[in-house]
């Protein structure tokens, strides 16, 4: 299947208040030096993770990423088709230990020192759609009685009861999720999907600065007795605020190549993929900061050429408006650099540009306007998924 247009580029301008949506291993917010001055950053795995959460919701799919997948099999098996235990965890450890991922045994709860049998962790994490569960779980039902005889999974040199070509298949089988985002599974031969996306790291376009705030938990007995002074706890934490640019970019050919001629499959991934970009946010520390912002600007433009990330419009750090902000100053720069770079690249390979934000004055760098997120999607699509003739461009 070919599509006319190569890749379509997704760039936001998003302002979130007082938050630390990304901690780095010591709870700090994570930063970057960029233009030489202290940036507020957010990894682009987790805002990426995000963005699968709300992505998954949105076309019906979920996968499941983890090292458990016995116990998951084990869960399955003992709760909705009424399993023993002791059946259930052998043939979840035969089915983590089938194929040709190695893997070792969990530690034994009761003795730390020693290892559980049947408690089988891959060594490497699968990447799989959750309907893959059921199908390990299929499996087992129909090995069941040899099952029965075989022995326990004590030890990695231990060889599984269960088919290894046949878990492997169900090791390489994928969703949309999985489609979209890809998956690195070396141990298993052709188990690996590239992935059609790319999501840069967010960061602020402006200096910001990393504040600790100090807190304290009152003791509601002593509180209401009087009896003593002090609190029941205190502790602090590190926040920050300011307006983040985010950038992501969609290789239709590659989206294409995993999804087979699906013209109708390759819209909806790529529009929930959109969609759940602008709307997602990750949840550190939600429920004591609440920062459930929406982008302030969408701008998407279909390339047929090569993607652009226009995070270089914000090397120099933005200055505050004459009111104050940063996000009205951010929408101009990010517009007059695309004019800027659309001057010296050329428009030719651009087949579609547009925006839609809070702004009701013209961007002109950034092409139409549209009055909704969803209007903005649609247009891009139709374009990008619509042969054109040669030479034209919007």
């Amino acid at each position: 299947m070919s599509v006319p247009a190569r890749f379509i580029d997704i760039h936001l301008i998003q302002s979130v208040p007082f938050s630390n949506l990304n901690r780095d291993d010591t709870n700090s917010v994570k930063t970057v030096q960029y233009g030489n001055v202290l940036r507020t950053r957010v990894s682009s795995q987790s805002w990426k993770r995000a963005v699968r959460g709300v992505f998954e919701d949105r076309i019906g799919q979920t996968a499941l990423r983890t090292r458990r997948i016995g116990e998951r099999v084990t869960k399955l098996l003992t709760e909705d088709r009424a399993w023993p235990l002791d059946l259930a965890e052998k043939a979840g450890a035969h089915a983590a230990a089938a194929s040709s991922i190695k893997f070792e045994l969990a530690k034994n709860p009761a003795d730390p020192k020693q290892t559980a049998p049947n408690k089988v962790l891959t060594n490497a994490m699968v990447y799989v759609p959750e309907t893959a569960v059921a199908e390990l779980a299929d499996l087992a039902e129909e090995y069941r009685e040899k099952l029965q005889t075989a022995k326990d999974i004590k030890k990695p040199a231990d060889k599984s009861a269960l088919p290894a070509d046949r878990v492997e298949a169900i090791l390489r089988s994928r969703n949309g999720v999985i489609n979209l985002f890809g998956r690195m599974l070396a141990e298993v031969d052709n188990a690996g999907v590239d992935g059609a996306v790319q999501i840069a790291h967010a960061l602020t376009t402006h200096e910001t600065d990393v504040e600790l705030d100090y807190f304290s938990a009152v003791d509601d007995v002593t509180a209401t007795w009087g009896d003593q002074t002090g609190s029941g706890h205190m502790g602090h934490a590190e926040f920050s605020a300011g307006t983040f640019y985010r950038y992501a970019t969609i290789d239709l050919r590659d989206l294409a190549a995993n999804t087979g001629d699906n013209p109708a499959e390759l819209r909806e991934l790529t529009h929930a993929f959109l969609s759940a970009f602008i709307l997602s946010l990750p949840q550190a520390k939600k429920n004591s900061t609440a920062p459930h912002t929406i982008p302030d600007l969408a701008h998407i433009s279909v390339r047929t050429d090569r993607p652009l990330s226009y995070a270089a419009a914000f090397e120099s750090p933005v200055i505050a408006s004459g009111q104050g902000g940063f996000a009205a100053t951010s929408r101009t720069t990010l517009s007059d650099y695309a004019e800027t770079a659309g001057r010296l690249l050329g428009t030719q390979n651009i087949l579609t540009s547009g925006w839609a934000g809070l702004d009701d004055k013209g961007l002109n760098g950034l092409g139409d306007r549209h009055t909704s997120f969803d209007s903005l999607i649609d247009h891009a699509l139709d374009t990008a998924l619509t042969a054109h003739p040669a030479g034209d461009a919007a």
